[in-house]
């Protein structure tokens, strides 16, 4: 890419803005569902680690009042527990952001992310302007480019 010497090619930040229409609270509700059922399967499968370890540590211990084994069985529920904790937590939120989409007034403008992007800036130009840039989209069409570019 040639740039003359009198501007430079710069890299910014844009942000992607959303209209809410049905179409988007669909897209958006799918998508939330999606990833709260993964969480249920990764909770199932941690219930069910933890069982297989708990097994596999009773059939190694020759002695099941044995303080050592006790011990094991104990670290591994305590794990067991933190990670059924992290995903619930993730859960609630996902739960969360899903009753907020639910909530959500038709036509209002909401985040959807940021891209980078590149610009030309040349003496003169007011950087402020050139950095504050933003794309509209209404399902998923771009329906508006704010800024200078």
């Amino acid at each position: 890419m040639d740039v003359p010497q009198s501007q430079l090619l710069l890299k910014r930040v844009i942000n992607i803005k959303a209209v809410v229409t049905p179409l988007w609270k669909e897209e958006a509700q799918k998508q939330l569902q999606n990833q709260l059922n993964q969480i249920d399967g990764r909770l199932q499968q941690l219930e069910m680690q933890g069982q297989r370890m708990v097994s596999e540590i009773q059939k190694q211990g020759t002695d099941p009042s044995d303080p050592a084994v006790s011990q094991q069985i104990s670290s591994v529920q305590g794990k067991l527990n933190q990670d059924k904790g992290q995903q619930l937590q993730q859960k609630n939120q996902l739960l969360q952001q899903l009753q907020q989409v639910q909530t959500l007034e038709l036509n209002k403008e909401v985040s959807q992310g940021q891209i980078d992007g590149f610009f030309r800036v040349a003496v003169g130009d007011n950087m402020i302007r050139k950095l504050q840039v933003e794309i509209l989209l209404r399902d998923g069409v771009v329906e508006e480019i704010r800024g200078e570019l």
